[in-house]
């Protein structure tokens, strides 16, 4: 077996994890949920109305305030409904597994043992480490 069909049992294996099967639940949970996505729909309609009038050489502070206040009313509306909160905690804990999994292929790419290399021990920012070796 060559190194990509390898790379593709890995992404079949990593689809059979439950991180990714439980974010993928969230994800159409999400994608279901009516009042979610016509809050989302009003999100983007808000984000539009404050760009448009901030661009504009007549801008009016006062609309641009009310539209901020209205933005972020929405944006946390967003972020309180359950099914936002299921998906991003799943996002965030299979997202944990993708970086753990790309840090030990990085550390095996620069010459670290694959049976003893820890990905979490590597912070990704260089400018801070003692070194690698």
């Amino acid at each position: 077996m060559d190194i990509i069909e390898m790379t593709r049992e890995l992404g079949r294996a990593l689809q059979n994890d439950e991180r990714y099967i439980a974010m993928m639940a969230a994800r159409q949970a999400s994608d279901e949920d009516e009042a979610l996505q016509e809050a989302i729909g009003e999100f983007n309609l808000k984000r539009m109305a404050i760009s448009n009038e901030a661009q504009k050489e007549e801008r009016d502070d006062e609309t641009l305030r009310r539209l901020n206040d209205e933005f972020r009313a929405v944006y946390q509306k967003i972020m309180e409904n359950e099914h936002m909160l299921r998906y991003n905690d799943a996002k965030n804990e299979f997202d944990a597994l993708l970086q753990q999994m790309t840090g030990i292929l990085s550390l095996c790419a620069e010459g670290e043992d694959p049976a003893t290399c820890d990905a979490s021990s590597c912070g990704g920012n260089c400018a801070s480490c003692g070194g690698c070796h």
